[in-house]
């Protein structure tokens, strides 16, 4: 045998080890991608979010109504200074029940009102830390006045940094909110922008001390690291445990530091970027942020092939995110107004009966309208503060609300009549 035939030999043999290896490579994969498009994963049994614990059982005893807190430390998370967190234990010190990692406080605030006094407003903010028996954290960032508008600074969240500070009294409903954590082992990714990584918070810290093998990603956008709501807490949490990888997305990077640190990459968060960035597995994908973001990012994800059960997200305020399919019961939720003819809404305590139609928006846009006063706060569904009984009719919720209502009632801000209603408002 001549060295040439020899060394083709060893050519030959050496391609068909490197080809076995591609197969069984390509074998792998398209394995986990057959899994990903039936929805499911070959390897494990996996507990969806639907089916996770509600927040009724996992919240043990809780209360209805609202509490007495008092706030025992504030803090500021950013280098910009523009988020401030606040501790809360209840008045009576009482071992505060648990709540599913994700899900909000609801305050009744007395702010200040414009035309001077006070007010009373209500407004929603995410529980940004991992249960506990003895404090509640909520994290708050300082809205301010557009640039260039004639509108206000944020109302709660200036009375919140300017007038609560220790020793403050604050009134609190219990944790509610349907967006939060599964509690099984799959693979997951949070996706946050701005101070939507509050829940995202609640989630990680959650999830590194419960779960620590789970693996976790988390995708957190801001302008610059300035803005970053504890970085260096998250930073720490990356370090400490393997299984979390963090990745600060900055969309105008200005500091040196930020070009020369490993877990940050220039831009915004994208599918692009997911799919440079993950392994292809069936991740659970857990989105909040500005209105902008999740109208671009939800449906790229559904383009990208993620199944609706495995997206789940929360918008900032009443933002309406358009999807291709609708993971809440069609009996619950419709996608337009039921009726294309007019509709006879009364209200019994005021006495008004006003005709609604589809451009009369929710109920709760038709009251004001009509002159009809009703307590209102998030006017997303989440604060239960526009709750009202339904004393005859049906009602249809254009969007599955965060707060349950109670039977026989239902939330003005989210629902439009199905039939002739009459509302004990």
């Amino acid at each position: 045998m001549t060295s040439l035939t020899l060394l083709l030999w060893i050519a030959f043999g050496i391609t068909v080890q490197f080809a076995i290896f591609l197969a069984v490579e390509f074998w792998r994969h398209w394995k986990k991608y057959t899994a990903l498009r039936l929805r499911s994963d070959p390897d494990e049994a996996v507990l969806l979010p639907e089916a996770a614990p509600s927040s009724n059982d996992a919240a043990g005893k809780s209360w209805t109504g609202f509490l007495p807190f008092k706030v025992v430390r504030k803090e500021v998370e950013d280098e910009a200074g523009s988020v401030c967190s606040f501790y809360l234990e209840s008045e009576d010190k009482r071992p505060l029940p648990p709540y599913l990692p994700g899900q909000f406080l609801t305050f009744r605030l007395e702010a200040p009102a414009p035309a001077g006094g006070t007010e009373e407003i209500t407004r929603c903010y995410s529980l940004s830390d991992a249960p506990r028996d003895d404090l509640y954290r909520v994290s708050i960032k300082r809205v301010p006045a557009p640039s260039g508008s004639a509108l206000p600074a944020g109302r709660s969240s200036s009375y919140f940094h300017d007038h609560i500070k220790p020793g403050s009294r604050l009134m609190v409903r219990a944790p509610s909110g349907h967006f939060h954590i599964d509690r099984s082992d799959a693979p997951m990714v949070l996706i946050a922008g701005g101070i939507g990584i509050t829940p995202m918070l609640s989630m990680a810290n959650w999830c590194v001390a419960e779960q620590p093998g789970r693996e976790l990603w988390l995708f957190y956008g801001v302008r610059d690291e300035r803005e970053a709501v504890m970085l260096s807490h998250l930073r720490e949490l990356a370090e400490q445990h393997p299984n979390m990888h963090l990745r600060l997305c900055v969309s105008n990077p200005g500091t040196e530091q930020e070009s020369e640190s490993a877990y940050v990459r220039r831009g915004r968060v994208d599918v692009a970027l997911l799919r440079m960035e993950l392994p292809l597995k069936p991740y659970h994908f857990y989105v909040c942020g500005p209105t902008p973001m999740m109208e671009s990012l939800v449906p790229a994800l559904e383009d990208w092939g993620v199944p609706d059960n495995r997206i789940h997200f929360e918008a900032f305020g009443p933002a309406s995110i358009k999807r291709r399919a609708k993971s809440a019961p069609a009996s619950a939720v419709s996608e337009s107004p039921v009726a294309e003819t007019s509709l006879a809404v009364t209200f019994g305590k005021s006495g008004r009966e006003l005709a609604w139609n589809t451009g009369s928006g929710s109920l709760l846009e038709l009251a004001e309208a009509g002159g009809v006063n009703v307590p209102s706060g998030c006017r997303a569904g989440s604060c239960g503060t526009c709750q009202t009984q339904i004393e005859s009719g049906e009602v249809s919720y254009r969007q599955e609300p965060d707060f349950d209502p109670e039977p026989g009632t239902c939330l003005l801000c989210v629902c439009v009549p199905k039939t002739a209603v009459t509302l004990g408002a």
